[in-house]
């Protein structure tokens, strides 16, 4: 199992930018597909960027499509989420997850085993 920690969240004002880090440990992350998806209070968890275990893939939901760019250091062990020109409505707990050797095709929630402890992002208005 590979252990997921992120970091990187906090209070930014609209259009202001964060990076978030998703550091993995027990496993390399270089065998793994890896998302980000967030939480905003009275929602179900959704979908935000994927990237394929070789990293040729890259997906995105369309929000937030040219604002954010997911990342993968398998040299440090380390999944990125740049977000750029937030928005009110990117205001979530971000949460990073894991999958072996996923494809980059995996959108769902329920398709990951391996979960972070989450990340609040709050963007001001």
């Amino acid at each position: 199992q590979v252990q997921l920690v992120e970091s990187g969240g906090g209070l930014v004002q609209a259009g202001g930018s964060l990076r978030l880090s998703c550091a993995a440990s027990g496993r390399t992350i270089s065998t793994y597909a890896a998302a980000w998806f967030r939480q905003a209070p009275g929602k179900e968890r959704e979908f935000v960027a994927v990237i394929s275990w070789s990293g040729s893939r890259i997906d995105y939901t369309p929000s937030v499509k040219g604002r954010f760019t997911i990342s993968k250091d398998n040299a440090m062990n380390t999944v990125y989420l740049q977000m750029n020109s937030l928005k009110t409505d990117d205001t979530a707990v971000y949460y990073c997850t894991a999958r072996l050797r996923g494809s980059g095709r995996e959108l769902s929630p329920h398709e990951y085993p391996n979960w972070g402890q989450g990340t609040q992002v709050t963007v001001s208005s």
